[in-house]
């Protein structure tokens, strides 16, 4: 019966759109194989790490956390987690990240609890969970295969599905949780300071490709040059999942406020176009965010990309970060634009010969916008 439950929660869990990295430490184990043995896990389970050792959790946290088995240790591993799978997920999908952290049974005599933490984040909510075991009541595999239950109806309840007849504790087992709720504003705070990385806004219709065109930009206003560029692109590149993406973090102005942002998203819902905050200005960061992805530039911008003034004058400092761009699968289609008065396309840029086939030209006659996109806002008044 068991065995039952637990399979039909599984498949329902793979039945729903939620996506899931997970990172365990310490116990759960068994949440792998409960998961990944069913058909559907695909649909899942993005990425699982297990940083068992003291050293990989260090690593995995880029700090020395006060206690390796703790709560705050389960909600951090959970934010990385809900972080990393953004990045991994198709757009649009929900994500789920989970952190687990446990002091389980071993082949010595524990002096202290017996004992796990478990957090799940996903873009509205945080659910935290304390559990401690009965000493001596189960074998180390026992308290894994419990903490591995638990585990499973908490990512469950995270993808809201039921799972009320998976088996839970005994009397003398404690439990206690709490559960903090996120709205729309504390998402975007979150994203401003630096918590999240980016939130996507699916306005369109269609089912998302796994690859994203993305066409960034501040998009005061957005106007018709956007989207007709952004029909270009789409076109030339044949398949993808069209983007915008607005950074509410800026490299020389104040972040961008909360009004603000929604007021800019706004724009894109009515138009039916899908939008990305995210909180990286900088292409080299974007290419981290967004892995694959193409991005979609002016000449204007392609200038100022390969010019090493903006690497510290070290133009060997702009071939290593623009290089790792293209390690990541990156690619940019360039757009004709006006430079220094003149219309230019990709063809009269001096782009270094290692960094060539990271471009796309934009052909002029498929797309030409002779007045620039500030020109357009300044004669909007905005």
């Amino acid at each position: 019966m068991t065995e039952a439950c637990i399979r039909t929660a599984v498949e329902a869990i793979h039945s729903s759109p939620y996506q899931t990295v997970l990172y365990l430490a310490g116990g759960a184990s068994q949440i792998l194989g409960l998961l990944l043995s069913v058909p559907g896990a695909s649909n899942t389970v993005l990425e699982a790490v297990v940083p068992y050792s003291r050293m990989s959790l260090i690593q995995l946290l880029a700090k020395i956390p006060l206690h390796f088995c703790s709560q705050q240790t389960a909600d951090d591993m959970a934010l990385l987690a809900y972080n990393r799978a953004l990045k991994l997920s198709s757009p649009g999908s929900p994500v789920i990240g989970v952190g687990f952290t446990g002091s389980l049974a071993s082949g010595r005599p524990k002096h202290g609890e017996h004992r796990f933490y478990m957090s799940t984040r996903t873009a509205d909510r945080l659910w935290i969970s304390k559990v401690t075991l009965t000493k001596g009541l189960r074998t180390r595999e026992e308290e894994d295969r419990v903490s591995s239950h638990l585990l499973l109806k908490a990512i469950a309840n995270a993808c809201k599905v039921p799972s009320n007849d998976i088996p839970e504790l005994s009397e003398s087992d404690v439990s206690d949780e709490c559960v903090k709720q996120f709205n729309e504003d504390q998402e975007l705070e979150q994203l401003i300071n630096g918590q999240i990385c980016f939130k996507i806004y699916p306005f369109r219709s269609e089912i998302p490709a796994e690859r994203k065109i993305i066409l960034p930009g501040s998009f005061n206003p957005l106007h018709d040059g956007h989207i007709k560029l952004m029909e270009v692109a789409t076109r030339i590149c044949g398949d993808g999942y069209p983007c915008f993406e607005l950074s509410a973090v800026n490299a020389d102005k104040p972040p961008l406020s909360v009004s603000q942002i929604k007021d800019r998203v706004n724009q894109f819902e009515k138009v039916g176009q899908t939008v990305i905050i995210s909180n990286q200005p900088y292409f080299y960061k974007k290419a981290e965010l967004f892995p694959g992805s193409a991005f979609v530039i002016g000449a204007d911008t392609a200038v100022r990309l390969i010019n090493p003034k903006y690497y510290d004058g070290d133009y060997n400092k702009m071939l290593k970060i623009l290089g790792g761009c293209k390690e990541t699968g990156c690619t940019f289609l360039v757009a004709g634009r006006n430079v220094d008065g003149a219309f230019k396309v990709f063809d009269d840029l001096n782009v270094p010969e290692e960094l060539k086939d990271m471009f796309i030209s934009i052909p002029a006659e498929q797309f030409r916008m002779d007045i620039s996109f500030t020109e357009i806002r300044k004669k909007s008044g905005t």
